[in-house]
């Protein structure tokens, strides 16, 4: 997911030492917190007779320093697009068997056409696609533009917060500025890192773990976020005051997806846990559970909830792409934004 923040403990995280039980009948699953619901896992469970393990956590950046350095045991990761593409030129991962995961083929062929770090699904198989947002507390402000100009006003000075994501407050910047989310344009660089710091004179701070709980209760009136998160913490009744919108200058775009790590020992496990995921009833299920669009289309029929924006709203969003070497410029700038660097 891009950095996908998550909602509630979906299942018992069981330490990794206690669960590195190899061997047919096991899979053990490094994803993001809350992603998959306890119900999916269960029923997976129990029709295969295969025991699930689910290691958290919580930021790309993360999960790849963690693999990085070495760790084993993991079967399946749920790296958002930028990381996947990393992990490919890496050598971190295990080629997919697509005879495997016939459920593949319900895939939304526009989902997969955006997935231009790995054409023909070699390495990942697409599990949820999604952006970010602006979601604003109307009980406070009653009138304000649905764009990012929102963070320049100064009547709204501490009463704001946004991710403490470089890429995506960049590509906020960025797309308001008309630029590309992945440029690497020194000057269009500079000139959203300056917008940024005018934007942080007005926000109370980077926050990737408390924004909706801010928005809900009125600490915050303005937060950059992810309308997911916000809809699921908030009650029916809050709700009617959260106006949640993507910019109409556009927003970043993330695709998470199932990729096998070398050195799995359960990898037909592993095909199975994805084919199932891609079953129309099942994709239903975890879209009604994250409140999100569903990439798989006979899923869309059999979905309950509405989701928090379409894939029509989603039209202007740009996906984060893996910007290699040149991924340092951002980092330099992004330094010198949040530490002064």
């Amino acid at each position: 997911m891009g950095l996908l923040i998550k909602r509630f403990t979906i299942t018992a995280v069981v330490l990794l030492v206690a669960a590195l039980m190899l061997g047919q009948g096991n899979l053990i699953i490094y994803g993001w917190s809350d992603y998959i619901p306890d119900e999916v896992i269960e029923v997976f469970s129990q029709e295969y007779g295969i025991r699930v393990t689910y290691d958290t956590y919580d930021s790309n950046e993360t999960m790849f320093a963690k693999l990085k350095a070495g760790a084993r045991g993991y079967d399946l990761a749920m790296p958002s697009a930028d990381y996947t593409s990393i992990m490919i030129k890496e050598e971190m991962l295990l080629t997919i068997d697509k005879s495997l995961v016939p459920n593949l083929a319900n895939i939304d062929p526009n989902v997969i056409e955006k997935m231009y770090y790995d054409p023909n699904n070699i390495f990942s198989i697409p599990y949820m696609v999604g952006t970010t947002g602006i979601a604003v507390n109307t009980k406070y402000i009653k009138s304000y533009p649905r764009s990012w100009k929102i963070f320049e006003l100064p009547q709204l000075q501490g009463k704001m917060t946004m991710l403490d994501d470089m890429r995506e407050v960049f590509g906020a910047a960025l797309k308001y500025l008309g630029y590309s989310v992945n440029t690497t344009d020194v000057n269009e660089l500079q000139e959203a890192k300056n917008l940024i710091l005018n934007w942080k004179r007005n926000i109370a701070k980077f926050d990737n773990e408390l924004f909706a709980k801010g928005i809900i209760s009125g600490e915050f009136w303005v937060v950059h976020g992810y309308g997911e998160n916000i809809f699921y913490e908030a009650t029916e009744e809050e709700l009617k005051d959260i106006d949640f919108f993507i910019p109409f200058e556009g927003s970043t775009m993330w695709i998470d997806s199932f990729v096998i790590l070398k050195g799995s020992n359960n990898v037909e496990n592993a095909h199975l846990f994805i084919d199932f995921i891609l079953r129309p009833e099942i994709a239903a299920m975890i879209s009604d559970y994250l409140l999100l669009p569903s990439p798989n289309v006979p899923a869309r029929e059999l979905m309950e909830e509405e989701p928090v924006y379409t894939f029509e709203e989603m039209e202007n969003t740009e996906l984060i792409k893996d910007l290699g070497p040149d991924l340092r410029l951002y980092n330099t700038l992004w330094n010198e934004i949040r530490f002064g660097l």
